[in-house]
């Protein structure tokens, strides 16, 4: 039996949730209990706009990524995007070839295929300079490819990385690298997927096309008080706030140039709020003889938004929903600031209104690789996949995604982050595994529907022969797996040449999760070359683990929890000899896998349907997000049905409250009926909460993960 812990909290945290964001005390105690306390953390659960994505710009080259592809398309340059073979390299070359193109661009994409390694290589870089190709960009790879970029820049080709895999101690020179995990990358958020780099990409590209690229704005208030006047102005480059400026208490005139503020507004556009006021007090401050040439933003605004007519500032700042969640008390200049931005990205809608469209398409993809490479559903990934999931669940799905969701039977209930993952991802997964990675990008960006329903079963055959690619390798390393097991105990290392090299990392993955420790496969290559796949778990930083050996690799590269390797058969013997000795040094994190967080415990009253609008506001649910799980004590066990399609080993249970019998699956558990419990007993149980569908009509049902007499 595991051990059932609800953290406590305290009546404070609950009453300033439900104060502050207006949360009924349910919704309230369970954000304290998962430790979401901060403003900006639960924004991104309440909110799912857009505006509250992060800028692009914050990256501090992405302008000069931006500005070389501008350059590359003037003078008609040859381009190659670089991507990797699964479903994140896989979308970050879909969306940003389809950009490319759409802008005019000559444009190519390459991706590993067959037993090609991981990431940029030689040859491919020959072949594009043969054909006078002068800028790759890469897209979920690259930062591990110092030898090839600088190749690269041998033969006069520059290179743009967008990436966002854990940085090596080699940085790729020369380079524009755009990937969160770099020291100075000036990004807020760094767990975000290789796709969702490239859809920055493509959002600062596209703010290119508005007259406000690289312009330097200047926002401008001034107000007075009972006997001073006070001045502040924000420096904006790219919607991105650089400076502020403000000069406090002024009772009587004073000289301009006796100031900083001549210099900070030079060479700028002054925006205000109520220009004829502001300019009515910077006179009583400066005098007559300075002249400031502003534009009113106020009635530009009211074009767009018409409420914002009468509303001054100080208006403005109480009822800005960003405002709400800042951690720090907003002032008005924050307020401006945040509608400043809101108009100008409402302008560029109305300047380029197939652009909601455009992006409602490579969100989809976003979501997708967000949850295929298992990134945290924090911060703005629960946006990307919230939004994405909203496009597929409001028939808006894009190409290639329709006739895939059509191939799997997917279209008969709401899909949720879930589904994706367990359904959807696999199969386009399966085609980077068993080294056809072109048919995934095929099947989203085929214009012919007919071909694309064609790919779509060849996906589905395809992730069929992965299934039983993966049942064999289980039993191939099944017996050497424990063996490992029980001679390191904090590890599991295995080599097995019959197991195809595209579902390693699937089966490390398994053995880890089945031991609870970190895991390695590794087989060979045609060419004899060995690869492996590492999967963690415990708190063990794979590329900092892998680092160890790295004199080893040929190359190797990933993330915390997953990476990847290449060396050849002569140093893979050195390699287990150094990995035995290494093991036994490394200290793992205690394991939590007989331990059930309770978010919350639920009288029997409270079991019914209006469950689902705390279980939707929770979702997307996943990394570091897990399904919410919920406690009620001392309900009775009304009648139990034994199924189950091959053999009869799941538990139906009907538990009776008060007011209505909900049903229960308790999967698995079969022998625990007459035997842990009987019909009749009051008993304990965790659970979390699901929608059974059953001709169109949704109904409540509960998954036990525990029953207790």
């Amino acid at each position: 039996m595991s051990t059932w812990i609800k953290k406590d909290i305290t009546k404070d945290q609950v009453y300033d949730l439900t104060q502050k964001f207006s949360l009924d005390p349910l919704t309230a105690s369970i954000f304290a209990r998962r430790n979401i306390l901060n403003s900006s953390d639960i924004m991104f659960y309440l909110e799912e706009d857009l505006r509250f994505l992060h800028n692009p710009f914050l990256f501090n080259q992405m302008e000069d990524a931006v500005d070389r592809i501008l350059d590359a398309k003037d003078e008609g340059e040859k381009v190659l995007i670089f991507g990797d073979r699964d479903v994140d390299g896989i979308t970050s070359t879909t969306i940003l070839y389809e950009y490319l193109k759409s802008i005019g661009m000559d444009v190519q994409f390459k991706v590993p295929t067959g037993d090609e390694a991981y990431g940029m290589n030689i040859e491919t870089i020959d072949e594009f300079a043969k054909n006078y190709g002068t800028l790759i960009i890469t897209v979920d790879c690259g930062i591990a490819n110092a030898e090839e970029v600088k190749y690269a820049s041998s033969l006069g080709i520059d290179v743009i990385i967008t990436d966002h895999h854990n940085v090596p101690e080699k940085i790729p020179e020369p380079a524009i690298i755009i990937n969160p995990k770099m020291p100075d990358s000036n990004y807020p958020f760094k767990e975000i997927s290789g796709c969702a780099v490239a859809f920055k990409l493509i959002q600062a590209l596209r703010f290119s096309e508005t007259e406000l690229y690289k312009q330097d704005i200047c926002l401008l208030n001034a107000s007075e008080n009972e006997n001073s006047f006070s001045l502040d102005c924000v420096k904006l480059h790219n919607n991105v706030e650089k400076e502020r400026f403000s000069l406090r208490d002024i009772s009587e005139h004073i000289s301009i140039s006796g100031t900083k503020l001549e210099s900070f507004l030079k060479g700028q556009q002054i925006f205000t709020w109520d220009d004829k006021k502001v300019k009515e007090i910077l006179k009583s401050i400066f005098g007559n003889s300075v002249e400031f040439n502003t534009f009113d933003l106020r009635p530009e605004a009211a074009k767009i938004i018409p409420q914002l007519s009468s509303l001054s500032l100080e208006q403005l700042n109480s009822k800005s929903k960003i405002a709400r969640y800042s951690e720090k008390k907003q002032d008005l200049m924050d307020g401006f600031v945040n509608i400043f931005i809101t108009y100008i990205n409402q302008k560029s809608l109305e300047a380029f209104p197939n652009r909601q469209n455009l992006e409602n398409n490579e969100l989809q993809l976003v979501a997708l690789a967000a949850l295929a490479d298992v990134m945290p559903l924090q911060n703005e990934n629960r946006i990307f996949v919230k939004h994405g999931l909203k496009m597929i669940n409001s028939q808006k799905t894009r190409r290639g995604l329709t006739e895939l969701l059509s191939a799997l039977n997917m279209y008969t209930k709401k899909i949720t982050a879930t589904d994706l993952a367990w359904t959807v991802i696999p199969a386009i997964n399966a085609t980077g595994r068993l080294g056809s990675p072109e048919l995934g990008i095929k099947l989203l960006m085929e214009e012919d529907a007919a071909k694309r329903t064609q790919i779509a079963d060849e996906i589905i055959s395809l992730n069929t022969e992965r299934k039983s690619l993966v049942n064999t390798a289980q039993e191939f390393v099944s017996f050497n797996a424990e063996m490992s097991y029980q001679k390191y105990r904090k590890f599991c290392f295995i080599i097995e040449k019959r197991i195809h090299r595209g579902v390693i990392g699937l089966i490390s993955a398994r053995l880890s999760q089945k031991y609870q420790v970190p895991a390695i496969t590794v087989t060979f290559t045609d060419d004899d070359t060995a690869v492996g796949s590492m999967r963690s778990c415990r708190g063990l930083d794979c590329t900092e683990f892998l680092s160890n050996f790295g004199d080893l690799f040929i190359n190797y590269g990933g993330h915390n929890k997953a990476a990847g390797f290449s060396m050849t058969k002569q140093n893979l013997e050195i390699f287990q000899s150094n990995l035995e000795k290494f093991i036994q040094q490394i200290e793992l994190d205690e394991s939590t896998e007989d331990i059930i967080n309770v978010d919350a415990e639920l009288p029997a009253s409270y079991i019914n349907p209006d469950l689902f609008k705390i279980i939707d506001l929770f979702e997307p649910y996943g990394e570091t997000n897990s399904t919410l799980k919920f406690m009620t004590k001392q309900i009775k066990i009304l009648s139990y049905q034994v199924v189950g399609k091959s053999e009869k080993q799941h538990l139906k249970l009907i538990l009776e409250t008060e007011n209505h019998k909900i049903p229960v699956m308790y999967w698995n558990a079969a022998e625990k009926i007459n035997k842990d419990f009987f019909t009749g007993d009051q008993v304990d149980l965790v659970y979390t909460v699901e929608r059974n569908i059953f001709n169109g009509m949704e109904n409540l049902q509960l998954v036990a993960l525990e029953v207790k007499k």
